[in-house]
């Protein structure tokens, strides 16, 4: 929107439907309908949703400071606003009794404020484009024109050329002055980064430590020399009992039982000519018919009276007599979970027979009955057994 596209408002033209409008808006509470064209579509649209609400004067709709609409009533009330009798409009010199400022908010928008001095009346009046009744200058705002100066709070210039040239001026100055703002801006970042680099430098100038090495808990044994980090972190389960195993290593006891007759280990003889003969190796719960060897240096055992070196005795002895005491709690062990089971299975039929009962009690069939049920079953059982 340039200025060679806007042309200056017709003042008459532009307030003079709305003057004689501002009496009757002080009084009534629904706006005339011929007037709404001449307002800005916002001030439009605050005017029609606000009064359709509200039961009071919808003049306080036209002004958007609420300190100035007791003001704006009291002129709207006035006798300077009576239409003339003859021409229906409010006599008003308006090249002589009007003056008009013109300011530039951004590259869309450009205002106008028309005050009345004699009237102490301001229009503010915005060039409005898209508007479905008609494009040009609408009134933005109604209100009441400052003692000191109708324009102090407002500004503007006298033409609109002017404000456009304001307008690039100012604007051109806002962007010299943000760009000296980012390189600024742009410095003292590069400020902050230097304390940054200094701060973090303080920990490159730290000596480095190394740390310790940690070993593995494994056994040495375990641990070869080439064993890397995983194979010591998993060497050191090898030595954890496990919680579901009965048999612990570490609760066995060495026990050195002599062997028996026969069985013993030979000695060595010197004499010898080095050749040895097979030993019988049998399972250690069976029995069998052994042979000894008798001892071959009479200095190292004694004879038995009645024992011939040169002979073979047949000893009938078991094959390891030494394992009878694992073999023996083995037995005891293996008894001892025959009973356990045997105690679980009857505690099973015990509590099936129950739930059975119960569950008979709650389908209603009597004691009795259920009795003869459990007998014919088993007499069946036996049947089937024969």
């Amino acid at each position: 929107m340039t200025a060679s596209t806007i042309k200056q408002p017709d003042i008459q033209q532009v307030l003079g439907p709305v003057l004689p409008s501002l009496p009757a808006a002080a009084l009534s509470a629904k706006p005339a309908e011929n007037i709404l064209p001449h307002l800005s579509p916002i001030l439009r649209q605050r005017v029609q949703l606000l009064s359709s609400a509200s039961t009071e004067p919808w003049i306080r709709l036209l002004c958007y400071d609420p300190g100035k609409v007791p003001r704006l009533t009291e002129i709207a009330q006035g006798d300077r606003l009576e239409p003339h009798p003859v021409s229906g409009e409010v006599e008003i010199d308006w090249e002589y009794d009007s003056e008009t400022r013109y300011r530039r908010v951004d590259e869309e928008t450009i205002q106008a404020l028309v005050a009345l001095k004699d009237l102490n009346l301001a229009f503010r009046l915005v060039y409005c484009t898209g508007d479905p009744l008609g494009d040009g200058w609408k009134v933005g705002e109604v209100s009441v024109t400052e003692k000191s100066s109708p324009f102090s709070s407002f500004g503007g210039v006298s033409s609109i050329v002017e404000a456009d040239r304001q307008f690039k001026e100012s604007k051109s100055k806002t962007t010299q002055s943000n760009g000296f703002s980012s390189s600024r801006g742009a410095v003292g970042l590069d400020d902050d980064d230097d304390d940054d680099d200094d701060y973090w430098a303080r920990y490159d100038a730290t000596p480095a430590r190394t740390p310790a090495v940690k070993r593995s808990p494994a056994p040495q044994s375990i641990r070869g020399p080439g064993s890397t980090a995983e194979d010591d972190y998993y060497a050191q389960y090898d030595s954890v009992q496990p919680a579901m195993d009965n048999h612990d290593p570490d609760e066995e006891v060495d026990l050195d039982i002599a062997p028996p007759l026969g069985l013993g280990t030979r000695p060595s003889n010197h004499a010898s000519n080095g050749s040895d003969e097979e030993d019988v190796e049998l399972n250690e719960t069976q029995g069998a018919w052994t042979l000894a060897n008798p001892p071959r240096s009479p200095s190292t055992h004694s004879r038995r009276s009645g024992d011939d070196p040169n002979l073979l005795h047949p000893h009938p002895r078991p094959a390891s007599s030494a394992g009878s005491n694992a073999s023996v709690e083995k037995l005891e062990a293996a008894a001892a979970k025959q009973e356990q089971s045997d105690f679980g299975v009857k505690q099973h039929v015990s509590r099936s027979i129950k739930s059975l009962f119960m569950l008979s009690r709650a389908s209603g069939i009597d004691r009795e009955e259920f009795e003869r049920l459990v007998k014919t079953e088993l007499d069946m059982l036996g049947l089937m057994e024969e």
